[in-house]
């Protein structure tokens, strides 16, 4: 009976032992995945700052400029209380609007009749630098969500 007790501590321990190499082992992998930037949930997919045309402050033109917002997951994303924001600390906050699994949503900076697709800033003014700017995306709590550049001060 003791060689059986003496084998049986034994096995224990060897398999404690392989569990404790393999879990150092995995260590190191799970570390490094985890710092990694995750694909946000919701990004901006793109930019039109620059709107086509003469800058002439008309509704056309000034909707002529706008932020696309993508849902890149499969589920539908509420973004009440979200902003959208440029350097020159100009806001968009999200009211109860939902962006559906896979699709997007333009932001335009004149006004116009919100829909699914489509929202508006309702500005009479310009939001976006034509030539360098970044548009910030933060959730409902202020985190920063995601964000896109462009222009000479931003490469």
């Amino acid at each position: 009976m003791a060689s059986v007790s003496s084998s049986v501590r034994r096995i224990a321990a060897a398999v404690l032992v392989a569990g404790s190499v393999v879990g150092a082992a995995a260590l190191p992998a799970a570390a490094q995945d985890h710092g990694k930037r995750q694909h946000p949930r919701v990004e901006i997919s793109r930019v039109q700052a620059d709107s086509p045309g003469r800058d002439d402050r008309s509704n056309r033109s000034l909707n002529g400029e706008w932020v696309e917002i993508k849902n890149t997951t499969g589920e539908g994303i509420n973004l009440r209380g979200w902003t959208l924001r440029g350097e020159d600390g100009n806001r968009y906050r999200f009211d109860n609007v939902r962006i559906n699994g896979r699709a997007t949503i333009r932001v335009h900076t004149g006004t116009g009749r919100n829909t699914r697709t489509d929202l508006f800033q309702n500005r009479r003014d310009y939001v976006w630098d034509n030539r360098a700017d970044t548009a910030t995306l933060r959730d409902d709590r202020g985190r920063t969500v995601d964000t896109e550049s462009w222009g000479r001060r931003h490469r």
